[in-house]
């Protein structure tokens, strides 16, 4: 197996200019009367500015980011399917709160439950997918929480899937710009739904059609914002887990325990408006960016280069560069046998010798095993020409 070095950015430290890596700001005042609030980068993760990340507070609806990304999941691994009708239980027609009114035994496909939890935050629609899903809330919340952990989320545990008031239900805006990172990244489709201002649910059905009206606001006030979920109880007051896109680049905000929902509007576009008048992407490594090449006449294509699986972003204050980029691939040729994965192992970007970033490598094309008079037939090339 022969292998070939293609760019030598893989094994040189680029010098992009003079600034670090960017900090959160938490000394600018973005946030005077939220407790709790955080804004990130939704590509990278880096954190732009934070007041009281840590702090753990009730999450109230905002819960159903972590519920719609289980349910998209199932959908996604085909365990449900959007076009399949859902039977309401007697347990999630007694929801309280926000909620479509479902009765008893009535039936409702699961794009319109999806629908009207992400515009509407219906509790009975979250409670009917969850026990369609798991077998009941319960087992439904276990796995949200399991969830959790694998997503390393110190500050959070859920007793419920709605965010009904409930004791030791709780996250932090850290947290949850987390889970919602992961339902964007991974899920990006809901934001057609979660962007929608207005919409209706069982229209085959006049005396029956519902009304869904989206709970935030600046999906209908704000160009570029097509998200996420708000929430509010007494004790959290009001919640909102906002993302925008400007110029190539979504942010995502979270705010908890404002007073009044102008000033949870208020807060959260200040701090919108300062993430995009402050920063700004750019791409460190495209996708599809050739690392290496390898050889192998027992696989077919047998000559084959190795390329990054997605973009690299780097966040960067406005008229500003950043400092050192370390970059490391770790191949495993043994994988190359596995002719149904073309991952192959992975490029690794430190900066200040902490890791920054890693992503997949991948084959660039598809790969199945030569066969024997292909093989033949490259041995007797490879003689003929090399004699």
């Amino acid at each position: 197996m022969k292998k070939t070095l293609m760019i030598m950015l893989m094994i040189l430290t680029i010098v992009l200019g003079t600034t670090g890596k960017v900090h959160a700001q938490n000394d600018i005042g973005l946030v005077k009367v939220g407790k709790s609030a955080i804004l990130m980068e939704a590509s990278t993760g880096t954190i732009l500015y934070s007041k009281e990340p840590d702090l753990r507070r009730p999450p109230a609806s905002m819960t159903k980011i972590m519920t719609l990304k289980l349910i998209l999941d199932a959908v996604e691994s085909k365990r449900i399917d959007l076009e399949e009708m859902v039977t309401t239980s007697e347990y999630a027609s007694k929801q309280i709160g926000t909620r479509i009114f479902l009765s008893v035994n009535e039936q409702m496909k699961v794009k319109d439950l999806i629908k009207s939890i992400a515009i509407a935050s219906a509790n009975d629609a979250s409670v009917a997918l969850a026990e369609r899903i798991s077998g009941s809330e319960e087992n439904f919340v276990a796995m949200m929480n399991k969830e959790a952990s694998r997503l390393g989320l110190k500050n959070t545990n859920f007793v419920n899937c709605t965010g009904l008031p409930a004791h030791n239900h709780y996250s932090s805006s850290r947290d949850m710009a987390i889970m919602a990172r992961e339902l964007i990244l991974k899920h990006e489709n809901i934001l057609e739904i979660t962007k929608i201002y207005e919409d209706y649910v069982r229209e085959d059905t006049p005396e029956k059609r519902f009304w869904l009206v989206n709970t935030n606001k600046l999906v209908r006030f704000v160009p570029g914002v097509d998200g996420l979920k708000t929430g509010w109880t007494e004790e959290a007051g009001y919640c909102l887990t906002a993302t925008m896109k400007k110029n190539g680049m979504r942010v995502i905000s979270v705010i908890m325990g404002e007073p009044t929902t102008s000033i949870r509007s208020n807060e959260t576009m200040a701090m919108l408006n300062y993430a995009f008048s402050n920063f700004e992407t750019k791409v460190l490594i495209p996708k599809g960016t050739v690392v290496d090449s390898i050889t192998d006449i027992t696989i077919t294509p047998y000559h084959q280069d190795i390329v990054t699986s997605c973009d690299i972003n780097v966040v960067i204050p406005k008229g500003e560069n950043l400092k050192e980029f370390r970059y490391e691939t770790k191949i495993d040729y043994d994988r190359i046998k596995n002719f149904y994965n073309r991952n192959i192992g992975t490029l690794d970007v430190y900066y200040d010798n902490e890791l920054y970033a890693k992503i997949e490598l991948n084959l660039e094309k598809p790969i199945q095993k030569t066969s024997f008079l292909d093989l033949l037939f490259l041995i007797f090339q490879e003689i003929f020409l090399n004699t």
